[in-house]
């Protein structure tokens, strides 16, 4: 015996559909990486290949960090490279605010995990298509100290996106 559905309910569904499609179809590439015990190492280098045809249109790069309550920290500070298919390379020094004044996470979440989406490039035209590598550690100090803290807590996920600029 078959579910049968009104007509009404065919294009309620469809119209549904069509609505959730559309939310993210200006994402080109995601990708996540998920940290051991929630901790990201200092020498962990992350890393996210992707391909690129489209040089013409600008681009949105971003990274996405997921992290819950155990983050001890207000900002996050990363070393990021992007490498394109000629070996040439971008590397940047960038720090984020991962909380407001008063020490409330910033970013969206339900429960115990917080998601931030964090720019990285905006409005970016890629100079040739290939393959690309996009590279990410943490630069985390304890203030007056030189070594990086060797264990980040609180860092659940790790994500790097492409969206078209529409």
């Amino acid at each position: 015996m078959g579910i049968v559905l009104k007509k009404s309910h065919k294009f309620f569904i469809l119209f549904l559909i069509a609505i959730l499609y559309s939310c993210n179809s200006n994402i080109e590439f995601t990708e996540y990486k998920t940290m051991q015990d929630s901790s990201w190492k200092s020498q962990e280098k992350i890393s996210f290949i992707f391909d690129v045809s489209d040089t013409i249109q600008p681009k949105n790069l971003f990274i996405n960090i997921r992290n819950n309550y155990n983050y001890p920290f207000s900002n996050l500070y990363v070393i990021t490279e992007l490498k394109a298919p000629n070996g040439d390379k971008v590397i940047d020094t960038l720090q984020y605010a991962m909380t407001d004044a008063k020490g409330n996470f910033l970013g969206d979440g339900f429960a115990d995990v917080i998601e931030n989406k964090l720019f990285y490039k905006e409005q970016i035209k890629f100079a040739k298509g290939g393959e690309y590598q996009f590279n990410i550690r943490h630069a985390m100090r304890k203030n007056g100290q030189v070594n990086p803290i060797s264990n980040l807590e609180g860092i659940q996920d790790i994500g790097f996106s492409i969206e078209n600029n529409n």
